[in-house]
């Protein structure tokens, strides 16, 4: 796990310039409203928070990055609340981390604790990619009862850069089970 984590540290840089340059050159968008109430995004620069706050009434964001990720980049849980924004942080380690279940339950109960305030909660990792997309994925989950790969294809519809691997995908077949009290995530919606 060690070697894995200091590979991810090593590949961050390089990986979020291509991430820039692919927003600058191709349709990929830094982020993407989803519903009413969730943006799946990239990293929140700090030059961008201000704007989110303002143009997209983001009042809580859920933050699936290792805090070294954040550290330079982006703005501190005390600067969020300073513009009035409550920072969730739900580490998962980049290109093979899976949310726990856990993680997915806090995100979700966070998800919905803003959305009854008329609030909207921006979700992040690097890319806005796998991690974030896999809570994503996991909101439209509870909150629609839709099997994972529908809510997957319902996401990748308006973001079709995402990539949620078999591993979130397994994750996200037991949150489902988990939230339908079902015995298995059959196929289709």
């Amino acid at each position: 796990m060690a070697l894995q984590s200091a590979a991810t540290r090593v590949l961050f840089y390089p990986t979020l310039l291509y991430n820039v340059i692919m927003e600058k050159i191709s349709r990929r968008k830094w982020y993407d409203r989803i519903d009413e109430t969730v943006i799946l995004g990239a990293l929140p620069f700090r030059g961008t928070s201000d704007r989110l706050v303002e143009e997209e009434n983001v009042r809580g964001v859920i933050t699936m990055n290792e805090e070294y990720e954040t550290r330079l980049l982006c703005p501190s849980s005390q600067e969020w609340s300073a513009l009035g924004v409550e920072q969730l942080r739900l580490s998962t380690v980049d290109f093979t981390g899976v949310p726990t279940i856990e993680h997915l339950q806090k995100g979700v109960e966070f998800v919905h604790k803003h959305r009854k305030m008329g609030n909207t909660v921006y979700i992040h990792c690097k890319a806005g990619r796998s991690r974030s997309a896999t809570m994503v994925a996991a909101y439209l989950i509870e909150k629609h009862k839709w099997k994972p790969d529908v809510a997957s294809a319902f996401i990748a519809e308006i973001r079709p850069h995402i990539l949620i691997r078999n591993t979130q995908l397994q994750v996200l077949e037991k949150f489902y089970i988990l939230v339908t009290n079902s015995d298995t995530p059959e196929k289709g919606g």
